[in-house]
């Protein structure tokens, strides 16, 4: 087991109670919009506890440093044990993996403007790189992408659309990535820091979606005219796609690590649930079905545990993990929604209402099974390696 150090389990430990004790409450909180998402009024108000209690972005030191992964890894899951906690601690996507992408690639100057409003949790973020399909834009293929860049004077325009940006409505910082033209090195991929809103960004509507945990949704976005101050491109023109790998296989592996957190409660709603309720003479854990799946859970919950420990060991040596990473969002999303099923099934009618968080987490896990990256295309990378390692042993041997 790997082991984690007593400066994560001591934040983790307090993270973990401030949740359980201050935000569950809120669960049921009905200042929600009209897509079922948490209103600002109420992030700004459990983050409002978190500062009370100290605990506003614990995975980044007073310092600016960074916890590693895989400290990360504990304090994360604790965060995730309700739904609001993310949002709350400001350890929810996207704007944990956009703090990690300025961290590492942004420059003083970017970090100074843009890096300490989303540490603070003054602001959140939006990351706009998916674009619309009947456009013909990028989604699991970021190559696709359309929107354009072109260098103005002192200034690079953007146009273009963009499709499921989370956040987007009511963020204060947004990172745009775009395709340079008259750029080959990478593919021409850009990206840029801007503040929101801008009026060149407008927001056309956001679909309701099966998922609701994210303020604001997912919203669909035009670009007309964009201007943006040379230097508030994120790194060198052209150079987009690998920063985006930076953040990459970090950012869906915290989705791991939240996810991992909500799945856990809701198996402790359903244990709960089965060891109460009484059905043909005895408690309902009793009954071989039920206990089975319940018994299943706690396997699966524990391999999502290990799998996410050690992808973060893996980014902790410094490699990408690209592999990793792919391997742990298949493993643990599919995981994850065996678990959440089965706490649905063995609450019957009362995991189908919205009386206990169990029936949302279902809903959200089922969304991330197709979000950052769906298990397909994620197979199908792993795929790709496996025959390019079948290859080049054979053209060895």
């Amino acid at each position: 087991m790997i082991e984690v150090s007593q400066r994560a389990r001591d934040i983790g430990d307090r993270v973990e109670d401030f949740v359980r004790s201050k935000i569950a409450p809120y669960e049921h909180d009905p200042r929600r919009d009209h897509h079922g998402a948490p209103t600002r009024e109420l992030v700004r108000e459990i983050r409002a506890l978190a500062r009370e209690a100290g605990l506003m972005t614990p995975h980044i030191m007073d310092d600016g440093s960074h916890l590693t992964q895989v400290e990360t890894a504990y304090v994360l899951i604790k965060s995730g044990l309700s739904p609001l906690g993310p949002l709350a601690l400001n350890t929810n996507a996207p704007d944990e993996g956009n703090m990690y992408l300025l961290g590492h690639v942004g420059s003083d100057h970017l970090k100074e403007k843009f890096l300490s409003r989303l540490v603070s949790g003054d602001e959140q973020s939006a990351f706009f790189m998916t674009e619309p399909a009947d456009w013909g834009g990028a989604g699991s293929d970021p190559s696709m992408m359309k929107t354009t860049c072109k260098l103005d004077g002192n200034h690079w325009v953007v146009n273009g659309r963009k499709r499921f940006i989370t956040g987007a409505d009511g963020a204060g910082v947004g990172i745009v990535m775009a395709r340079a033209e008259g750029v080959d090195e990478g593919g021409g991929a850009c990206m840029f820091l801007v503040d929101l809103p801008d009026p060149a960004i407008r927001i056309e509507g956001a679909p309701n979606t099966i998922d609701n945990s994210m303020p604001g949704g997912h919203a669909d976005v035009t670009i007309e005219n964009l201007r943006v101050p040379a230097d508030q491109m994120l790194g060198a023109a052209g150079e987009g796609f690998r920063y985006a790998q930076v953040r990459l296989s970090p950012a869906r592996l915290s989705h791991c690590m939240r996810w991992l957190g909500a799945a856990i409660r809701c198996q402790e709603i359903a244990s709960d649930y089965a060891c109460r309720r009484q059905a043909f003479g005895k408690p309902l854990i009793d009954h071989e079905g039920v206990g089975f799946m319940l018994a299943q859970n706690q396997i699966d919950l524990k391999q999502a545990e290990l799998m996410i420990y050690w992808c973060a060991s893996v980014l902790d040596t410094g490699d990408l993990g690209t592999t990793e990473s792919s391997m742990a969002k298949v493993a643990v999303s599919e995981a994850l929604m065996r678990v959440a099923d089965n706490c649905v099934q063995v609450m019957g009618g009362t995991g189908v209402t919205d009386q206990t968080i169990v029936e949302q987490v279902f809903r959200e896990l089922r969304a991330f099974r197709i979000y950052d990256g769906p298990t397909e295309v994620h197979k199908w990378s792993l795929a790709k390696k496996i025959k390019k390692a079948h290859r080049e042993a054979a053209a060895s041997a």
